[in-house]
């Protein structure tokens, strides 16, 4: 049963189109990881999602709600990570958490049981009486979660929750995620590092320029990945007029760039090796090293956008 719908949606910014017609569900109790670079339109349409933002045209429906008439009583059943630390600093964790319960309609004595819960669960239980000003960044990124399920949601959203968090903090946002799906909530999770996504997700959508371009289990992906093979090419120095010759080629799926290395993804490089070689040196690049790497969940998404996770 689909916990969340997302149907043609669209979303502009003045002539930017930032959502393409992009359609989803998300399904009761699974982990939903958001993947794509920068720009590519996550946090708009989580911002759709959560009724944050109003899309140009299309639907979205939460545990059979449509949004444009039940926005009020969806947004009592979310609980939104953003991607900005949105706690007060003069606070303190325990304030804060009774703060955003408060707002969900807790009072009295369940307010306070359910923040103290809440920040125990998320391992500041022993920190809540002191300034969320004092606290570390990673700190900070917990006590952004605490405030967000203070409300136990069944559905949350998680907007790069671990971005710039030391090791620790970040091992132990994982496990808690694991933990609430493990409880019965239903999670959607973007993120720009490729193995958290590997390591939670039951399923995966990769999403670039505003389009959904594909979405599947692990399982499902990583046949995707068995077709392609990855040629690595270290050069004397990029030329372009080359690199758009080797994207006219058949079977090249995608070509990327980082600096004097070329990533090449196709179907097959023992048929294709010697045409990429002699198009390098009709052009004049100098070849350094060449070499064929078995293909992970990354290269599948640098095949399909042709961009690094962190552009």
């Amino acid at each position: 049963m689909s916990c969340i719908e997302l149907r043609n949606l669209v979303k502009r910014y003045g002539g930017r189109l930032a959502v393409d017609n992009l359609s989803l569900a998300i399904e009761a109790g699974e982990i939903f990881g958001l993947l794509g670079p920068n720009g590519a339109g996550k946090s708009t349409t989580i911002k759709i999602t959560t009724g944050l933002l109003k899309p140009d045209s299309g639907e979205v429906e939460i545990a059979s709600l449509n949004q444009r008439t039940h926005n009020v009583a969806i947004k009592r059943m979310l609980g939104l990570v953003p991607q900005e630390i949105a706690v007060y600093s003069n606070f303190t964790a325990r304030e804060n958490a009774e703060f955003f319960g408060s707002l969900y309609g807790l009072r009295g004595g369940q307010l306070r049981e359910q923040a103290a819960a809440a920040l125990q669960f998320v391992g500041l239980g022993d920190r809540q009486n002191e300034a969320a000003g004092k606290f570390s960044g990673g700190m900070k990124r917990r006590l952004n979660i605490a405030c967000a399920i203070v409300h136990r949601p069944k559905i949350i959203i998680m907007d790069e929750p671990t971005v710039g968090i030391d090791p620790q903090s970040r091992a132990h946002i994982l496990e808690s995620i694991r933990e609430l799906a493990r409880e019965g909530a239903t999670i959607v999770y973007t993120t720009h590092y490729m193995e958290e996504a590997e390591a939670l997700c039951t399923r995966i959508g990769i999403i670039d320029h505003g389009k959904l371009i594909v979405v599947g289990t692990k399982p499902e992906l990583q046949k995707m990945v068995a077709s392609l093979e990855k040629l690595v090419l270290e050069v004397g120095g990029v030329n372009f007029t080359a690199v758009e010759e080797i994207k006219q080629l058949p079977y090249v799926k995608n070509v990327s760039l980082s600096g004097t290395r070329i990533e090449v993804f196709l179907t097959d490089t023992q048929d294709y090796l010697q045409d990429i070689l002699s198009i390098l040196a009709r052009n004049g690049v100098r070849i350094r090293m060449v070499n064929v790497e078995a293909p992970d969940l990354e290269s599948l998404f640098l095949s399909l956008t042709g961009r690094n996770l962190r552009d």
